[in-house]
């Protein structure tokens, strides 16, 4: 009798974590944002080719250039002709159509040494190594969502968006 209480409790805990979590893949997820007001940004507009990256000013005059969302605006965006996201064949491993503020994604699995991660479904990132810094310390494997954006200065790119801690990083579409 014990033991089928338990499983019934096991059973139901997980049911219980699985709404809170949202579905795999790209489906809506349930747990809010934390930065940017709570809110999934739009996606980023494309900047003129010499356009220097936009940095944050408080009133208290600290200046943040870390690549991060902040009232819907992305500060820290690399400039457009910044030649370390030059690539000879951009979308060499096809494009991830699944990107925008509609979907969100937990992590599948990542390899800290490679910096690269898994999606459900066996799709692949390779973060840009001098983001790599930015992210390392991001708990990839806590239940944080990541919203993907074609970078729309960097054809080949796309920005990987932390909806909890409001900051962005650079990586490379790798396919399944």
């Amino acid at each position: 009798m014990k033991i089928r209480i338990a499983l019934i409790l096991v059973l139901a805990l997980g049911c219980a974590m699985a709404q809170h979590r949202g579905g795999g893949g790209g489906a809506p997820r349930a747990n809010t944002p934390r930065s940017n007001q709570g809110r999934i940004p739009a996606t980023p507009q494309m900047r003129e080719p010499r356009a220097m990256p936009e940095v944050e000013r408080s009133p208290t005059g600290h200046i943040n250039s870390t690549p991060h969302v902040r009232n819907d605006r992305w500060y820290g965006h690399d400039a457009p002709n910044d030649t370390r996201y030059a690539l000879q064949r951009p979308f060499e491993h096809g494009r991830f159509a699944n990107v925008g503020p509609a979907y969100r994604y937990g992590i599948a699995r990542i390899d800290m040494g490679l910096h690269r991660f898994w999606l459900p479904g066996g799709f692949y990132f390779d973060i840009a190594a001098w983001d790599w810094p930015l992210c390392m310390d991001w708990c990839w494997m806590c239940g944080d969502d990541f919203v993907f954006y074609p970078d729309p200065d960097h054809p080949g790119w796309y920005l990987v968006y932390n909806v909890h801690t409001g900051l962005y990083v650079h990586a490379i579409y790798m396919g399944m």
